[in-house]
């Protein structure tokens, strides 16, 4: 009994070994990326780790093993109808606007170094990280938060990889076979399309060099070195600091775009955010969804886009076309809406995986965000896409293009379309048979993305920041990487090679001349 004891004693104090103290830096003022930042909670937190959360989302009542730091104060940063349906559609905002969407970034970062809570964690000299997780998007300033802690920085993508978050690891992506993460190009390119990828990472980076990485180095100097060098310790520059993470995470899988060529530091893992076990519908839901003898169409245009700003007549179109169809349909809807057809029914909150797990769920209209894309994937249901801004487009077409949905353009003008692509879709069953060869794709891996995603930040912090996974690409300079040195040797060697022809040639014909005198 005694040697139990004792094994058992053992086994407690080699859990509290492994637990590692964990920052998880997700300030954006957006519920999607909240939804990722959780997933790394609730990974780490299951595996027995300690969570510092910088969200602007804190849960009431938390795990005893999670701190969190409030941020909400960034949502005051959203400009007003930024999100706004209707203000999209009468194009007076512009996600294409790659400025708009830098300086929206680059504020809320500099709003998150100047929140009071998370000045009075980053200067407390009792905290200390095994490693800092932050989500990268437009911004690198929370790299930030590594030298302030001493500690590894590991780099989180909400989505597919691309060259703005490869070039912080080992190199840019090549734009003529990887789109841009705003383009809805989808390879193999057009010749135009080559020029238009490379003509916006070209102009992008001018763009961030000369201007916002300028801005946020400024930010850096004037927030987080004095922290740095008041506790006492070297001061790195902005650059170093960016470019000194161990590892990129990036919240995508091969099932769900293209398989591309990238550094040993950089693991996709999608579908982190997925519950490994499925949470039960509510009991009303369950009945409606268990009665639906001709399907269930799930309509959400996410959780970032209210539902309740579409203007009224495209409201009227909506309810009107759906009472024309067989299916039930499920609203994800803020408000109640007068007049709604038998079968159609308004959920003011709707727990999303659970009615894309329902085996009469049979079509899901979407905005085409990266995590309900990866939604669709992973339960097997084909989408009508109608993409608002950013990466939607391009999640949308890449949709399209592999065969398991249909793109409808947000207009005023797009109910009698919408029905359309409905009825296509739910006709053919090439689509539904797609989505679920992509989702046995999508299931066959050796390990659920929870525990690979627990295993990698656990890697870093074992091996001291995992070293023997950096590229030597981030040790080379830009020009000995495009062999311009050896360029600049053949040119120079050329230019030396016709002097000397050019004399010998000059010297014979003086030769010749003297002989013929």
């Amino acid at each position: 009994m005694k040697k139990l004891y004792l094994s058992v004693i053992a086994l407690v104090l080699l859990q509290v070994c492994d637990a590692f103290k964990i920052l998880v830096v997700f300030p954006l003022p957006g519920k999607s990326h909240n939804i990722l930042g959780e997933g790394y909670v609730r990974h780490l937190l299951n595996a027995g780790h300690e969570v510092t959360y910088i969200t602007p989302y804190p849960k009431k009542n938390p795990h005893k093993n999670l701190t969190q730091i409030d941020v909400s104060d960034n949502m005051k940063g959203i400009p007003t109808d930024l999100l706004s349906i209707q203000s999209i559609m009468d194009k007076k905002v512009d996600f294409d606007d790659t400025d708009m969407l830098f300086h929206f970034f680059t504020h809320i970062a500099e709003l998150t170094t100047k929140n009071e809570n998370v000045i009075k964690l980053i200067n407390d000299p009792k905290q200390q990280f095994d490693v800092a997780i932050t989500e990268w998007m437009f911004s690198e300033l929370y790299a930030g938060f590594a030298p302030i802690f001493n500690c590894p920085l590991i780099w989180s993508s909400s989505m597919a990889p691309h060259w703005m978050v490869t070039r912080l690891i080992d190199e840019y992506t090549n734009p003529a076979i990887v789109p841009d993460s705003q383009t809805a190009n989808f390879p193999p390119f057009t010749f135009t399309q080559r020029l238009q990828e490379l003509w916006i990472q070209v102009s992008t980076t001018f763009k961030k060099i000369t201007i916002y990485d300028k801005m946020e180095e400024n930010t850096y100097n004037t927030r987080i070195a004095p922290v740095i060098a008041k506790k006492g310790r070297p001061v790195p520059t902005f650059d170093e600091v960016k470019f000194n993470a161990s590892l990129l995470i990036a919240n995508t899988h091969v099932s769900l775009g293209q398989a591309m060529t990238l550094p040993q530091n950089c693991i996709t893992i999608g579908g982190y955010h997925i519950d490994d076990v499925v949470q039960p519908l509510p009991k009303d839901l369950q009945k409606i969804m268990d009665d639906s003898k001709h399907g269930v169409i799930y309509f959400s245009m996410g959780s970032n886009l209210q539902a309740s700003k579409i203007p009224g007549e495209l409201k009227k179109g909506f309810i009107k076309m759906f009472g024309e169809l067989k299916q039930t349909v499920l609203w994800k809807f803020e408000e109640n809406l007068p007049g709604t057809p038998a079968n159609v029914h308004i959920l003011h909150w709707a727990p999303q995986q659970s009615i894309l797990s329902h085996p009469n769920c049979i079509l899901f209209i979407t905005h085409g965000g990266y995590l309900s894309t990866t939604e669709t994937v992973h339960f097997g249901v084909p989408i009508i896409g109608i993409p608002v801004f950013a990466d939607q487009f391009t999640n949308v077409e890449r949709a399209v293009s592999m065969g398991f949905a249909q793109r409808v353009d947000l207009a005023y003008d797009m109910v009698d379309k919408l029905k359309a692509a409905i009825g296509e879709v739910v006709r053919n069953p090439g689509y539904k048979q797609k989505v679920e060869e992509l989702s046995r794709i999508y299931h066959d891996r050796p390990i659920s993305p929870g525990k690979e995603l627990v295993h990698w930040v656990e890697h870093v912090v074992r091996t001291g920041g995992a070293p023997h996974l950096r590229s030597p690409a981030l040790m080379l300079p830009w020009y000995q990487k495009m062999y311009l040195d050896l360029l600049a040797l053949i040119f120079v060697g050329l230019v030396v090679l016709g002097i000397i022809v050019k004399r010998l040639f000059v010297s014979s014909k003086k030769i010749v001349k003297q002989k013929t005198k």
